[in-house]
């Protein structure tokens, strides 16, 4: 590398709430955030269960997906230091907000002129923001007053704000009247667009620079941090604001029910001979890279160094991993060699994908086999998709904080849920309870439908 990747700030929320302390009682205690949602019917479907934030108005629901981006967004600069106005490379992996859409067609395609509904009672929408004008050019962009700034603007965004504003005469006050049956408002059927995401990121948190969306399902946001790793690494780029959000709901809920790989009796056992399936979870998260040299020079507080990063592809089938872990394997020796340790011999941890299906959990533990053949049976390996549930295009940067916390904090999450091992799942999976084992150097890795695999190695400073 010709430059080093320091990460200065992150925000994170999942079902457990916003933050790292909410992380800490969930992901690192080893409770499982699986209840029955109510945010649409899960009538036809064969569970109920997923991984979501307590609903009502308060909840992430109550949010459209943006604003839980620019919220998290806002998070991660105020504890980087960093300005609104900025000069930072906006990355996200997201595949689009498509509640709007699935609403939008259950209504009968007209324009309601509501907007979205919680558990059956309708939350006035946030009014709708002004393109973000001149990305490109120096001369149309608006520098602001910071980051305090960028936080009135997510505030004033946000389904709670309006409301106050709300009077008998207005719109909304009209939208708090209807019912379900109501379509959802076409205007916010445009978020569904993955790339309008990452530009009304940008915007709303006042950055000047290169936007990137990808939406390479379930590592879309490991990719984006690896994208911008390079960048930075190669010195084309200082600061980069890499994200990725999903949040529950019925249009992914219903594929992954059709396709039988959700778990049917409420509990994700990630490894374990009993495992059934996977539960889908609610997952936001932003972090700050910058070049090591341009974090000092502005004094902020390093929280991890990345070090290593993979990506690599086996091409094995649409929805199957290699039965080999063949990919992951290879993207895992990518990130540890860029690491300067091509056998893992200074690897304290893994963060594994873990999804608790059958395919993935066999492929992935002969895949790091393959790739540390003298110290995988010493290698910690656990999944947090066990309390958090699957984050789907979220999934690698919340696990990337969540990594990041088990380097800072000295603490292994555990894989909650284990029962009896499966034979072909022999590796340490830190069972059900935490361990504290003070690692310096943790790997995270990330598998996606079409053979799509990413891995990332971080190290405490």
């Amino acid at each position: 590398m010709s430059g080093e990747v320091t990460v200065t700030g992150f925000g994170v929320r999942t079902a457990f709430g916003m933050g790292a302390d909410a992380l800490r009682r969930g992901v690192f205690a080893g409770v499982p955030s699986f209840a029955a949602t109510t945010r649409f019917d899960t009538g036809p479907y064969r569970t109920a269960m997923a991984g979501v934030a307590p609903d009502g108005p308060e909840g992430v629901e109550g949010w459209a997906l943006r604003h839980a981006l620019a919220r998290c967004g806002v998070e991660a600069l105020d504890m980087a230091g960093l300005r609104a106005g900025a000069e930072a490379a906006v990355l996200l992996g997201v595949a689009g907000d498509h509640t709007s859409v699935t609403r939008y067609w259950r209504g009968d395609g007209s324009d309601g002129g509501c907007g979205s509904d919680v558990a059956g009672c309708a939350v006035p929408r946030a009014p709708e923001k002004q393109p973000v004008r001149g990305a490109g050019t120096g001369t149309e962009r608006a520098a602001h007053a910071g980051t305090a700034a960028a936080r009135k603007r997510v505030t004033d965004a946000s389904p709670a704000a309006d409301a106050e504003r709300v009077t008998d005469a207005s719109p909304a006050a009209d939208a708090e009247r209807v019912t379900d049956a109501r379509p959802f408002n076409t205007k916010r059927v445009g978020d569904a667009v993955p790339a309008r995401l990452a530009e009304l990121l940008a915007g709303e948190l006042g950055l000047v620079g290169p936007r990137l969306t990808f939406t390479n399902a379930c590592v879309a946001s490991a990719a984006a941090i690896i994208h911008a790793c390079r960048l930075i690494s190669s010195g084309r780029i200082d600061v980069a604001v890499c994200g990725g959000g999903y949040l529950v709901e019925e249009e992914t809920f219903g594929k992954f029910d059709s396709g039988r790989a959700l778990s049917r009796d409420g509990m994700v056992r990630p490894f374990s001979a009993d495992r059934s399936g996977l539960l889908l979870g609610d997952g936001v998260a932003v972090v700050v890279l910058e070049s090591a040299e341009h974090a000092r020079r502005r004094g902020a507080r390093p929280l991890a160094g990345v070090v290593g990063w993979g990506a690599a592809s086996d091409a094995h089938h649409i929805a199957q991993p290699h039965p080999e872990g063949v990919g992951l394997a290879r993207a895992a020796r990518q990130a540890m060699r860029l690491a300067g340790d091509p056998d893992g011999d200074a690897l304290d941890y893994v963060n594994a994908h873990g999804t608790g299906t059958k395919y993935n959990d066999g492929a992935e533990t002969r895949g790091l086999r393959a790739a540390f053949p003298r110290r995988a049976e010493s290698i910690p390996v656990s999944s947090t998709k066990s309390t958090t549930g699957h984050l789907l295009e979220a999934a690698g940067v919340v696990e990337f904080v969540i990594t990041m916390l088990a380097l800072t904090d000295g603490v292994l999450p555990p894989t909650a849920g284990f029962t009896a091992p499966d034979p072909e799942c022999d590796l340490d999976y830190v069972p059900n309870e935490p361990r504290r084992t003070g690692p310096r150097r943790a790997l995270t890795v990330n598998a996606a439908f079409g053979g799509a695999n990413t891995a990332l190695v971080l190290e405490r400073p």
